[in-house]
């Protein structure tokens, strides 16, 4: 009883050390975001507090792999398996913050990856629909999503490029996969006064990230940000 006592004691403390390290390393990322954005200058006025705290509680380290969670608050996408990346975290800051979200906004995500960019999203906006076309990545973040408490976030498998009308339309949808053009179907599903964030481009050519906002009147007002690099958006279109 008192090996078994002794062993729990030892396992309890080294993974509060792990969570007090992660904790760290966290607060160490979202200060190097900030610092990066300056540099980059894709923003005018930074990162909002909002987007901030939801980067600083976001526990990046349970988004990726076991062997890549030691690199996890690096500010540099990693692998996450299928061919496909979780994005670096000032991209996903970018994006959000861009995105405006609002406590009343329903958001559209084009590719749920590991779920990140959906769990970021998740604390800020009112309902978070993300879809993802690779069964594996799509289960395990759905599995992931539920397990750690992300209620407001609904995934399904499917080819992101059609949207998901009956949950639209959006205040905001945001596209984590490159496109050759922005998708038609997302144009009709974003609410006008939305905003949608895409990277437009070729896997081996110059990709830009695009704000595309939808206007009152309904027409559509298109801004380059910076230029990326996405995976590709893949699907039968």
């Amino acid at each position: 009883m008192t090996r078994i006592l002794v062993a729990g004691l030892v396992l309890a403390t080294a993974l509060a050390n792990a969570q007090e390290s992660y904790d760290r390393q966290r607060a160490a990322m979202v200060e190097e975001v900030q610092e990066f954005a300056a540099q980059i200058g894709d923003l005018r006025g930074g990162f909002s507090d909002a987007v901030l705290a939801a980067m600083a509680t976001v526990e990046r380290h349970k988004f990726v792999p076991a062997a890549m969670q030691r690199h996890a608050y690096e500010n540099r996408p990693l692998p996450i398996g299928y061919g496909q990346t979780i994005s670096q975290p000032y991209i996903v800051a970018l994006m959000t913050e861009l995105a405006e979200p609002g406590d009343d906004d329903l958001v559209l995500e084009i590719g749920t990856g590991s779920g990140y960019q959906a769990a970021m999203l998740s604390g800020l906006v009112k309902e978070v629909y993300s879809i993802e076309i690779i069964p594996e990545l799509a289960s395990e973040a759905s599995d992931r999503l539920e397990r750690l408490g992300y209620a407001n976030v609904t995934t399904r498998l499917g080819d992101g490029y059609y949207g998901w009308e009956e949950a639209g339309p959006f205040d905001a949808i945001i596209v984590t996969a490159a496109a050759s053009h922005v998708p038609p179907p997302l144009i009709r599903q974003l609410k006008r006064g939305g905003r949608m964030l895409i990277p437009v481009g070729g896997r081996f050519v110059t990709q830009l990230l695009l704000l595309v906002e939808k206007t009152a009147e309904g027409e559509l007002v298109t801004r380059q940000i910076s230029m990326v690099r996405f995976v590709p958006l893949t699907g039968q279109h």
